[in-house]
């Protein structure tokens, strides 16, 4: 670790960051306003789940004509992933950067890790980065170090409670479900020990404001110097896309003089990204020039199944996962001999797939552990699980990747259908 000081890119601001970072500054397009024009960038849609709902967003998959966050054309799993990366940086040979992006939150699914695993080690000359809401930053801020993560967005669009339940609907944080101040609440200190944690480690942090006019601007100044007092290294300033289908559908964006004048005031304390394009969750190129659409469907799990969510799955449908136990009924989570997997809309209920799971480990230690481990990768793609008791540490697990618990013992049916996926 070691300090930079450089009049250009930083504006003298002095800067604490890892030394693998300084190279990778001058290549990483969302954080040098130069690298932009020359270096690609590919955000991979692997990570469906969320584990916060925002009042302007709308997770609408399969929207080629969209050009915003938390679109995209298909959801990869991790093999389809690497798969991807391999076709793209063959034919994007200025392709620089690898980025999760969603299209829910990259730490609420447990597959993120997975692909940066595998990325780091198939292509240690691509600059890995996630963006996030920053809810579980603080708890996976080692662990992203660890698999060489050196590039964190964190987006934070309230400096405290009263303003934050404006704009968050609910907050799901160990495995409960949060709104109001509470939620909002928990979210910002969460933010803000995210954003601390990875700068003490050495990662260059990128801060995203959504500017929302009459319900945040006019805590943006207060709220740059606050992350900036962190150990942000660049804060970029988003106008609000209003989007149909949210409560903030119809309010009105920012104009492009407004967000200019916010952004000239908040230089002053703290360097600004101005070349941001609001990309996709599927973005591939430079960030003037998607060519998401030319890669569409390369990929998909290794054996070109296509996506991990089920292709008869509707976009309006959410997907659950039921324990089932020796007599046929809802089971514990850790015994259970198989898990079926249904799709609801909260009126509906239509059974898709089971898995069997292996019970001949065992239930203590490391087998336990990768027992649970095998469980969560065969209810991939759930946001909701429904269980007659589950233990302490799976509870955890499963809280770290934003998916709920039910514990219930009724009809399987009725259970599904009243459990409604709150994402």
């Amino acid at each position: 670790m070691y300090s930079i000081y450089d009049m250009t890119e930083n504006l003298g601001t002095c800067m604490s960051l890892d030394p693998r970072i300084i190279d990778a500054l001058d290549s990483h397009p969302c954080y040098s306003e130069k690298a932009h024009h020359q270096f690609a960038r590919m955000h991979l849609p692997v990570a469906p789940r969320c584990n916060i709902q925002c009042n302007f967003c709308n997770r609408k998959f399969d929207c080629c004509n969209e050009s915003r966050p938390g679109v995209t054309s298909e959801v990869l799993d991790p093999l389809g992933a690497i798969e991807k990366i391999r076709y793209v940086k063959e034919r994007v040979p200025n392709l620089s950067v690898i980025g999760i992006a969603g299209p829910g939150d990259p730490l609420a699914n447990e597959e993120t890790f997975e692909v940066l695993e595998m990325a780091s080690s198939e292509f240690p000359e691509l600059t890995l980065c996630i963006s996030t809401n920053g809810l579980t930053l603080p708890d996976c801020a080692e662990r992203l170090q660890a698999l060489g993560v050196r590039f964190v967005t964190v987006t934070m669009n309230a400096l405290d409670a009263e303003v934050g339940s404006q704009i968050y609907d609910s907050v799901i944080f160990e495995g409960q479900r949060h709104s109001g101040e509470e939620g909002a609440s928990i979210l910002i200190h969460r933010q803000e020990a995210g954003i601390k944690k990875c700068a003490e480690l050495g990662m260059a942090v990128k801060v995203n404001i959504v500017m929302i006019p009459g319900v945040n601007d006019a805590q943006i100044p207060e709220l740059v110097r606050k992350v900036k007092g962190l150990g942000a290294y660049i804060v970029n300033i988003l106008p609000l896309i209003p989007v149909e289908g949210t409560k903030f559908a119809n309010l009105k964006s920012p104009t492009p003089k407004e967000r200019r004048e916010l952004m000239d005031l908040c230089e002053l304390d703290a360097k600004m990204m101005r070349h941001c394009r609001q990309c996709r969750a599927d973005a591939i190129g430079l960030l003037s020039e998607d060519r998401s659409p030319e890669f569409v469907h390369i990929g998909g799990c290794g054996s070109g199944c296509g996506p991990v969510i089920p292709s008869e799955t509707k976009l309006e449908e959410s997907l659950v996962a039921v324990a089932i136990g020796k007599d046929g009924k809802i089971g514990g989570f850790g015994n259970s001999g198989s898990f079926r997997i249904f799709a609801t809309d909260g009126g509906t209920c239509r059974f898709l797939n089971e898995s069997s799971v292996d019970l001949t480990a065992s239930v203590c230690g490391d087998d336990h552990r990768a027992h649970i481990n095998r469980i969560l990768k065969s209810i991939r793609g759930c946001g909701t699980v429904i269980v007659k008791e589950i233990g302490e540490m799976p509870m955890t697990e499963l809280a770290k990747r934003g998916i709920r618990v039910v514990k219930t013992d009724g009809d399987i049916n009725d259970a599904v259908r009243r459990t409604r996926d709150v994402y």
